[in-house]
């Protein structure tokens, strides 16, 4: 069946509200028919507004009850529709959420899930644009996952939900144009997952997440117009992070790329390449490694401004071919 990334979303919420009444989603635009796109559509004429609540705007409230139904047994789904308000609940994600097993020694956790959507251009601004994934793959105790693919927007988003951890999954607007066709459901359990290998290539690795994975892909396809063979790695959950096959990748091309929708310092760029670095010798590298991220500073609201800050696939190409020794 005929899918896009935000009714591959709507699939996994169906399938989990059907066959986990201990599921439930609450956040706020939970009921509009715009605000989280179509990734909800009538769940809540479907399940009820007892299993899909849709709260004041309060994001501490809404996730603070939502780690204390997890404790309780419950297995709740949080919806922050803007990541940069998402802010506003970091004492009950930081503090508590990602804490609570560990200060417990086990014997009580929260699984609860948050899910939380990344809204970049259109003139939205400095405050409506983040993508902050890196400061939450910085905490221990909570896991951070990243779908780039539909078959990932509704699978990885089961495998979060059903996960005894709590888990952040962190979709992007920019992504749900993408349309594939998805085989039945099948459940994997999340610790199993890791980063996985998109495009076979020798010359160089390209590696990212997220909206970064598909300019990857794009990428990929201009430079093999040119002869040079990318190989290009999905990161999919960033906490824990799991470098061994882009180590593999590395030895074998012996150029690394990263490309991600953040800035650098402290950054996911900058821990895969420091990653490869303690672990590929030095030897095995043909180049020192790249990253491209975005430039250091808040996003514009002006269009023409836009156009110059967020990375595209034709920046991609061009730093992959200088890492060939080859004109741009």
């Amino acid at each position: 069946m005929r899918y896009n990334y935000g009714t591959a979303m709507l699939a996994a919420f169906e399938y989990l509200l059907e066959k986990y009444p201990e599921v439930f989603v609450i956040g706020q635009g939970l009921w509009s028919p715009w605000y989280v796109g179509n990734s909800m559509t009538d769940l809540d004429k479907k399940f009820g507004a007892h299993r899909i609540i849709d709260t004041p705007v309060s994001e501490s409230a809404c996730t603070g009850a939502a780690v204390g139904a997890a404790l309780a047994g419950m297995k709740p789904i949080v919806v922050h529709p803007r990541m940069d308000f998402m802010l506003y609940a970091m004492d009950a994600v930081v503090n508590q959420a990602a804490k609570w097993s560990l200060m417990v020694g086990g014997q009580a956790g929260p699984g609860l899930t948050i899910r939380s959507i990344i809204n970049r251009g259109g003139e939205q601004g400095a405050q409506h644009s983040q993508a902050l994934h890196a400061w939450f793959a910085h905490v221990p105790g909570l896991r951070v996952v990243m779908p780039a693919t539909v078959a990932d927007a509704r699978d990885l988003l089961i495998a979060s939900v059903l996960c005894p951890d709590p888990v952040m999954f962190i979709d992007d607007r920019w992504l749900y144009d993408l349309e594939a066709d998805l085989p039945p459901v099948v459940e994997y359990p999340l610790a199993l997952e890791g980063p996985r290998r998109l495009r076979e290539g020798h010359d160089i690795t390209l590696v990212a997440s997220s909206y970064s994975t598909r300019l990857s892909l794009e990428a990929a396809e201009q430079l093999a117009q040119q002869g040079i063979s990318a190989e290009v790695i999905d990161l999919r959950v960033i906490n824990p992070l799991n470098l061994d096959l882009i180590v593999a990748s590395v030895e074998k091309t012996g150029r690394l790329l990263a490309v991600d929708g953040s800035w650098s310092p402290c950054g996911l760029a900058g821990e895969i390449l420091a990653g490869v670095a303690e672990r590929v010798a030095p030897a095995a590298l043909k180049k020192s490694p790249a990253r491209i991220t975005l430039p250091f500073a808040p996003a514009p609201t002006a269009s023409v401004l836009e156009k110059a800050y967020y990375p595209t696939a034709a920046m991609v190409v061009s730093q992959a071919t200088k890492l060939m020794d080859k004109a741009c």
